[in-house]
This record gives structure tokens, sequence and C-alpha cells, in this order.
């Protein structure tokens, strides 16, 4: 059996876009991912560019050559099912899920329906949307679920805008800011006394499992 030349097989992908950056709240995270996807697919011998589609249109893509693309994109368009349906659109392969899984992964408060109607445990929560009567909401919410609470935009991502609430006068300043960044916000119940673990899958390899052990009082986006 003749063995496979890891270089040739890397060509053999064609060109690849590696779409980082976007202008979602986590510009940055995406931007710090992206550099180092690229490096890793340069250094194996992948025909790999950079694309950033808050900064040029999706139609170059295609129009460029592109084959295949690396979502190395963040929260907003880049996990929501949008970019996934126009690179499905100009006929483009792609890393992750695919338009449904996307729009339905990113968005805590419909993936929790979902939870909820097959049976799967998750936190008890109300949803608020924007412009509610915050403070209304809040003493509703205080008095279904109790304290403490975690107050969260229903579609962002690596934590960004999520807000430990332990009081029930801070509710409604916590929840007018995450609707700042979605219309939809999610409070849930906190679960006190776990922990956060992180299981990382190398190709066939699978590394330790690691407990992830914030300095502050949760893995906040700016502990990410």
């Amino acid at each position: 059996m003749s063995s496979i030349d890891p270089k040739q097989l890397a060509k053999q992908f064609g060109k690849v876009a590696v779409l980082l950056g976007g202008n979602s709240a986590e510009r940055e995270v995406s931007l710090n991912s992206g550099r180092l996807v690229l490096q890793g697919l340069r250094d194996a011998g992948v025909d790999a560019h950079p694309f950033d589609p808050a900064e040029r249109p999706l139609s170059a893509l295609k129009d460029e050559g592109f084959v295949r693309a690396f979502n190395a994109l963040h929260g907003g368009y880049g996990e929501n099912g949008q970019i996934q349906g126009a690179l499905d659109f100009y006929g483009i392969r792609y890393t992750g899920s695919g338009v449904l899984g996307s729009a339905l992964g990113l968005d805590k408060f419909r993936t929790k329906l979902v939870w909820q109607q097959l049976g799967v445990p998750t936190p008890p929560f109300e949803a608020v949307l924007r412009g509610d009567d915050y403070a209304a909401r809040a003493t509703d919410i205080v008095t279904k679920l109790g304290l403490p609470l975690f107050v969260k935009p229903a579609s962002e991502g690596s934590s960004v805008a999520v807000i430990k609430v332990k009081s029930a006068d801070a509710l409604p300043a916590a929840l007018e800011e995450a609707a700042k960044f979605d219309r939809i916000v999610v409070v849930e119940k906190s679960i006190e006394g776990g922990g956060e673990y992180t299981a990382c899958i190398a190709g066939d390899l699978d590394l330790p499992v690691i407990k992830i052990v914030p300095a502050g009082e949760f893995y906040d986006y700016h502990a990410k």
C-alpha cells in the first residue's frame, strides 16, 4: 500500500478562504482564531488566504476561485446560518454546521426550547424582549426563578454581555445592557456549585479533560 503524501493531499483542497473578523461583538476573537488557523493551514501546505466579510463582498469568494472555506468567524452572521447559506448558494464547501444547525445553535432561546421539547435538562429561564418594561419583568422573573441569575443576549457567543445578577435591584440594568446586543435576552437560573470542563479532540487523539478555574466570578468574555 502506498503512503499518502500530506503535502499532495493538502494541494487537493484547492484554494481555501479562512473567514475571519466579521462585524460581530466577537470580531477580535475571530481575528485571533483566524490567524492561527491560517498559519496552520499554510504550514500544512494548503493554499489558504484570509477573507474578512466585513471588508469584502461575499461574491468575491466565487469571483476569486475559492472552492472551500474554513469558517473562523465568531458570533453574528458567521454562526447564525447567514454565512452558511451564502456559501451554499455559491457552492463553496465549508467547515462547521449547516444553515439550520447554525441558526438554532447560536440562538440560546430557541436551543433551550428544542432541549425542553426533547426532555434534555436545562436551567429554568425566561425570555425578555428589547423594549420591555425591564423593571416589571425583573420583579416577575425574580419571583419565578429566584436568585442568582445569568442574563445573556440570545445570539452572542464567547460570553459577550453575559452578566451574573445577585440582587433584584441589579436585574433591570442587566437586562438593558444585554438588550443592546440582541433583541431577545435570556435570563437563566444560576446553577451553583458546578464547574466548567473542556474536552479537546485533535484528529484521532483525545486530550485530557481540563477544568477551567476563572479568576473572576465566572468564565466571562475577558477571561476567555
